[in-house]
C-alpha cells in the first residue's frame, strides 16, 4: 500500500516527456559516440543507468516531505559549499579545468548539484524574507548568498553553471515580486557593461577582459565577437552549425551524420548533442527535442503558477528558469548565436550529475504538483 501510494496523483504527462526526451538522449549519444562503428557502447550503457538511477531520484524527490527540509536550508547550504571546496581541494582535473569528484568508478560534478540545491535554499530564504526583498540591506545579503557558490564554481572554472545560477537568482527574485525600479536601474547599468566587455574583447590589445576571464573564456568570447581574428577559435562553432545545417529538413538518418561520424564535431555527446540531433534528425528532429522541453518548461511554470505558497512557487519557477535558461544557452552555442560555452542540454546530453539533478528538479516539481490545494474558481490553472 505504502509503495503504491508513490505513484499517486503524479504529473504522468511530464514524466513521459522527460523519459522520451532522456530516451531519444541515449539514442543521440549512442550515434555521438559512434557505436555503430565499433567504439565503445560504455557511455550508452553508463547514461542509461544514469536515467534508471535518474527515475528512482526523480520518484524519492516527489515523494518526501520538502516543506520539512526547507527549516534546514543553512546546513544545506554549507554542505553545498563545503562539496564545491572538496572539488577545489581533492578535485580530478580534465582538460585544464577541476570540475569533478572521483569516488571509485563514480565521478561526479558538484556543480551540477549546486544548481538545485540553490534553487530550494534560495526559494526558502526569499520566501522568508519576502516583503524586505526590496531593500538594499536584504539584496546585499541575498547577493552574498549567491555570490559565494558561484565564486567557488568559478575557480574550477566553470562559467556555464555559474551563469545558470545567475539565472536562478534573477528569475526567483522576479517572481518574489523585486521592485521593478531596481530591475530597470540593473539593465540602465549592465546593458552598457556588457556592450563595453564586448568592445574589449573586440580589440587588438584588452585592456581588462584578458585579466577577468580565464584564458578559454577569453577565447571563446573573442570567437564570437570577432570569428575571423583567428580560424581556429571559431573551428567548434564553425562545425556545429554545418552539422546543423546539413541536416535539412529530415536528416541524413540515425548514424549518418558525416560531421559526427567524421569526429567533426566536439563534445558531440555532451554540449553539441544539438548538432548531432540537428544533422541526423534535422530541423524536425530539432523541433521535437525543443518541443518535449518546451512543454516540460510550461508545466513546471503553470505547477508555479498554481502553487499554493510562496515558496512552493519559487522552487517551481527556480526549476523551469533553470530550464529554460540551459536550453535556451545550449541550442544559442550549437547555431551560434551565444558565445560558445559548456552548457549541458537537459535530459539529452550525456552526464550522470547533469541527469540526476534535472531528475530531482523534475520530482520536486511532481511533488509540488501533488500538494496543490487550489482549484480552478481560486485562481489555478490546473
Amino acid at each position: 500500500m505504502r509503495f503504491k501510494k508513490l505513484f499517486q496523483n503524479l504529473d504522468y504527462w511530464l514524466i513521459i516527456a522527460v523519459c522520451l526526451l532522456s530516451l531519444f538522449g541515449i539514442i543521440s549519444i549512442a550515434s555521438a559516440t559512434r557505436i555503430n562503428l565499433g567504439a565503445s557502447a560504455t557511455e550508452v550503457i553508463k547514461q542509461a543507468v544514469f536515467f534508471l538511477i535518474g527515475i528512482m531520484l526523480m520518484l524519492i524527490a516527489a515523494n518526501v516531505d520538502y516543506e520539512y527540509f526547507a527549516q534546514f536550508y543553512i546546513p544545506i547550504y554549507i554542505l553545498n559549499l563545503l562539496l564545491l571546496l572538496a572539488v577545489l581541494l581533492f578535485g580530478a582535473n580534465f582538460n585544464n579545468a577541476t570540475r569533478w569528484i572521483s569516488i571509485g568508478p563514480l565521478t561526479i560534478q558538484p556543480s551540477e548539484f549546486a544548481k538545485v540545491i540553490m534553487i530550494f535554499c534560495l526559494a526558502r530564504l526569499i520566501s522568508l524574507k519576502q516583503r524586505s526583498i526590496s531593500e538594499i540591506p536584504m539584496l546585499v545579503l541575498l547577493c552574498v548568498f549567491v555570490a559565494v557558490p558561484i565564486v567557488l564554481i568559478q575557480k574550477e572554472p566553470a562559467l556555464s553553471a555559474s551563469l545558470v545560477l545567475l539565472a536562478i537568482f534573477c528569475i526567483e527574485l522576479f517572481v518574489a515580486g523585486l521592485d521593478y525600479r531596481i530591475i530597470r536601474n540593473v539593465v540602465v547599468v549592465a546593458a552598457p557593461v556588457v556592450l563595453l566587455i564586448l568592445w574589449d574583447v573586440s580589440r587588438e590589445n584588452p585592456l581588462f577582459t584578458d585579466k577577468i576571464f580565464h584564458g578559454h573564456q577569453f577565447n571563446r568570447l573573442l570567437s564570437f565577437v570577432d570569428p575571423t581574428r583567428d580560424a581556429s577559435l571559431y573551428y567548434q562553432t564553425e562545425k556545429s552549425i554545418s552539422a546543423i545545417g546539413s541536416g535539412q529538413l529530415t536528416g541524413k538518418g540515425l548514424f549518418h551524420g558525416t560531421l559526427n561520424q567524421l569526429s567533426y564535431l566536439p563534445e558531440p555527446e555532451n554540449d553539441f548533442i544539438f548538432s548531432v540531433i540537428g544533422e541526423e534528425f534535422g530541423f524536425f528532429g530539432c523541433i521535437f527535442v525543443l518541443s518535449v522541453l518546451l512543454f516540460i518548461i510550461f508545466r513546471c511554470i503553470i505547477i508555479a503558477i498554481s502553487a499554493r505558497d510562496i515558496f512552493s512557487q519559487l522552487l517551481a519557477a527556480g526549476i523551469a528558469g533553470m530550464f529554460a535558461f540551459q536550453t535556451f544557452v545550449n541550442a544559442g552555442v550549437a547555431t551560434g548565436i551565444l558565445p560558445n560555452t559548456g552548457m549541458s542540454l537537459p535530459f539529452v546530453s550525456y552526464g550522470g550529475s547533469s541527469m540526476w539533478t534535472n531528475m530531482v528538479a523534475v520530482g520536486l516539481i511532481l511533488n509540488i504538483k501533488k500538494r496543490e490545494t487550489k482549484s480552478l474558481f481560486e485562481g489555478g490553472l490546473l
